[in-house]
C-alpha cells in the first residue's frame, strides 16, 4: 500500500469516527454529554383561594390551581418520582388584592398558608421555595408600590418595595419555607431580603435570585394561572429581550448581595444568556422554562404536529447542556416519569 493511499485510508477512519459512537442506544447513553436527573426539577405549583377543588388552567393543560388537598397530593406524586423542589405561587380572591399586596406577607393570606401546609406534611423531604413576588397580591398587577414619575407616569418604586419584599421574605420562612425566590427585579432586593432574613434568625433559608428576568411575551399562560390584575407591562423593571451584557451584570451584582442561586427566564429563547451566565457563576445557576414555553409544546404536542414527549425531553436536555444546574418546568413530574420508564 503506498503512503497516499494509506492517509487517505486512514483519513476515511477519522471522519467515520463520530458516527461509530452512535451505533446503538447502550454506545449512545454511554457517550452522552449531558444527564437529565428527576432531583434537577423544580415543579412550579398554584395554591388558590375560593375555590373548592383543583381547577385545570386552560392555557395550560395539565397544570392546576389547586387546594389544599390536591396541592399535598400533587407534591406527593413529584417526590415519588424524584422530583425534591417545589416552587409555590399563591392566588389570592381578587378582595384581598390591595395597593401594596399586603397579604403577601400575611400568616393567613394564602401563599404562606400553603408553604406551611407542605411543610407540615413534608418536612425536610421536599424542599418548598415561595415565589417572593407582590405582583400576584396587588390590584394593580405590578411587583412594587406604584407611585408616579415626573410627567405623571406610573413607575413601580423599586426603594418603598424593598420594605414590602423583607416582609413577604421573613413570612415565607417563617411559614417554613426552604428556599425564598424574589422574582420582581428590584435594584437591592437581594441584599435587602439577605439582612431581613439573618436578622429574623432564618440564616439558613436560601435565595433564589431571578437575575435575568426578562419582559418576555412567553409568560401570557402564567397570567391567567395567577389571575393577574396587571393593565399594561413591566418593561421599566424586567430586562429588555434585547439585551446581553445587563444579564451578566445583574447576575454579578446578585452574587454579590448574598444569592445561593440565580435564575435565568424564560429557558428557551435565552439559552445564549444562560450559557454566559453558567460560564462564570459561583453559584448554582437554574432556568425555568416558562409557562408559553410550556403552552406551546403542550399544543403542539396534543395537536398532533410534534411528538410532545420527545419535544419535551429534548427542550430539558437542551437547557441543561446549556448551563443549567436546576431547571424550573411545568413538565417536571413527566419528565421524571419518563426519565425512570427509559
Amino acid at each position: 500500500m503506498s503512503a497516499m493511499n494509506a492517509s487517505s485510508d486512514y483519513s476515511h477512519a477519522l471522519v467515520r469516527r463520530p458516527r461509530r459512537l452512535r451505533s446503538n442506544p447502550a454506545m449512545r447513553e454511554m457517550v452522552a454529554e449531558t444527564a437529565l436527573r428527576p432531583a434537577d426539577f423544580i415543579l412550579p405549583m398554584f395554591y388558590a383561594d375560593g375555590i373548592n377543588e383543583a381547577r385545570e388552567i386552560s392555557s395550560m393543560p395539565g397544570v392546576f390551581q389547586h387546594t389544599e388537598d390536591s396541592l399535598l397530593r400533587a407534591a406527593h406524586e413529584a417526590l415519588e418520582v424524584g422530583v425534591r423542589c417545589v416552587d409555590l405561587f399563591g392566588v389570592p380572591v381578587d378582595a384581598d388584592k390591595d395597593a401594596t399586596g399586603s397579604q403577601a406577607w400575611a400568616e393567613e393570606g394564602i401563599l404562606n398558608r400553603g408553604v406551611a401546609a407542605l411543610r407540615q406534611e413534608f418536612g425536610d423531604d421536599l424542599l418548598i421555595m415561595a415565589d417572593t413576588c407582590l405582583d400576584e397580591f396587588t390590584d394593580h398587577g405590578h411587583c412594587g408600590v406604584v407611585t408616579e414619575d415626573r410627567h405623571g407616569n406610573a413607575i413601580v418604586d423599586n426603594d418603598a418595595t424593598l420594605p414590602l419584599y423583607q416582609q413577604m421574605a421573613v413570612a415565607q420562612a417563617r411559614a417554613g419555607a426552604h428556599i425564598v425566590s424574589p422574582s420582581g427585579m428590584m435594584d437591592g432586593q437581594i441584599a435587602a431580603i439577605r439582612a431581613a432574613l439573618d436578622e429574623e434568625g432564618f440564616e439558613d433559608v436560601a435565595i433564589m435570585a431571578y437575575s435575568a428576568k426578562y419582559a418576555s411575551a412567553f409568560f401570557g399562560p402564567f397570567r391567567e394561572a395567577v389571575g393577574s390584575s396587571l393593565q399594561g407591562d413591566r418593561r421599566t423593571y424586567q430586562q429588555d429581550p434585547a439585551n446581553l451584557r445587563e444579564s451578566l451584570l445583574e447576575a454579578e451584582l446578585d452574587i454579590a448581595e448574598g444569592a445561593d442561586f440565580i435564575m435565568v427566564k424564560p429557558a428557551l429563547p435565552y439559552l445564549d444568556v444562560l450559557t454566559r451566565i453558567a460560564d462564570t457563576s459561583p453559584v448554582p445557576v437554574a432556568a425555568y422554562q416558562v409557562s408559553g414555553e410550556y403552552a406551546m409544546i403542550q399544543a403542539a404536542g396534543r395537536n398532533g404536529w410534534v411528538d410532545l414527549d420527545a419535544v419535551m425531553m429534548e427542550s430539558l436536555t437542551s437547557i441543561k447542556r446549556a448551563g443549567a444546574n436546576q431547571i424550573l418546568t411545568y413538565f417536571a413530574v413527566d419528565a421524571a416519569k419518563a426519565l425512570r420508564n427509559a
